[in-house]
């Protein structure tokens, strides 16, 4: 359902509002470089910063834009279960086809907490969920046990996004959830890792610069030419580490903004890429062949 490669897209400002030209722009790239799919209004879309007219608004540009060539997995994922349950209902209404539900930030909640969470907002919508455990962030992790104990009472919950960083734990997910339930990396570094013990794809920030490759690694890996996706990992390697020379996704739109593709605006209190970050990230992307 949600495997292979999807791009967290970013969201494109002008002048302080949603560019939605720039995004059309950008869907139409990712639809082009033979992405899986696209996850608008994540982390890298700047879920934090924007309203909820604004939040739906990005959905459904995204649903229109895909024009079904490519699935849209909507971030609607919230600390507040209501706020979750809502978002997830207009992406819904809007014809997204599925949800990325974040682990709760800031309240931490226990892992009680998290499974009525999650059970609360799978019970109000008919979308396959996919699950996102980023301990970095949320300071909290889904543990094994509730990413299973969800997956057994909550038929439309699907997949994980695991952005933990750890082999270890997408193999106890797999042996846990059985070999239908999708694992998804949360980080371009360890895509290839990951999928070796059991992950399907990746939630990528770097597709959004190289669709392209990031879909082809992918891809090689999954149909076992094993030496073409290392050969891609290693290459791009330098890019996927040096997007994140900053926060998140900071750096990924000012690698888009060199490529012209679009306004190099953020809302803060997101700021604009330092000197010494924006020089490396140039170099990097020009030795890449990017630039």
């Amino acid at each position: 359902m949600f495997t292979g490669t999807y791009t967290a897209i970013v969201t494109p400002f002008k002048n302080g509002k949603l560019d939605e030209a720039a995004l059309a722009r950008l869907i139409k790239k990712q639809v082009k470089g033979g992405v899986d799919g696209i996850v608008p209004v994540g982390t890298t879309g700047e879920s934090p910063t924007v309203d909820y007219d604004e939040h739906v608004r990005i959905i459904e540009l995204a649903v229109k834009h895909a024009a079904g060539k490519v699935k849209v997995l909507a971030g609607t994922g919230g600390n507040s279960t209501t706020e979750a349950i809502y978002l997830t209902k207009e992406a819904e209404r809007v014809g997204a086809d599925g949800s990325l539900q974040v682990a709760p930030y800031y309240n931490k909640p226990t892992q009680e907490g998290l499974y009525q969470h999650f059970k609360a907002i799978a019970n109000e919508t008919k979308l396959p969920l996919v699950l996102y455990s980023i301990p970095g962030r949320c300071g909290i992790e889904i543990a094994v046990e509730t990413v299973k104990r969800l997956a057994d009472s909550c038929k439309n919950i699907v997949g994980i996004k695991e952005a933990g960083g750890s082999c270890d734990r997408v193999s106890q997910l797999r042996a846990a959830l059985g070999p239908k339930f999708e694992i998804l990396s949360g980080d371009d570094s360890l895509t290839l890792p990951f999928m070796s013990v059991g992950a399907q794809g990746v939630i990528s920030v770097a597709s959004n610069v190289i669709p392209r490759e990031v879909s082809n690694m992918v891809n090689a890996f999954a149909r076992g030419d094993l030496k073409k996706a290392a050969q891609l990992h290693a290459k791009f390697y330098p890019v996927f580490k040096d997007l994140f020379v900053e926060t998140n996704p900071v750096p990924v739109k000012a690698a888009l903004a060199m490529l012209g593709e679009l306004e190099e605006e953020y809302r803060l209190p997101l700021v604009k890429l330092s000197e010494a970050s924006r020089a490396k990230l140039k170099a990097t992307l020009k030795s890449a062949g990017i630039l």
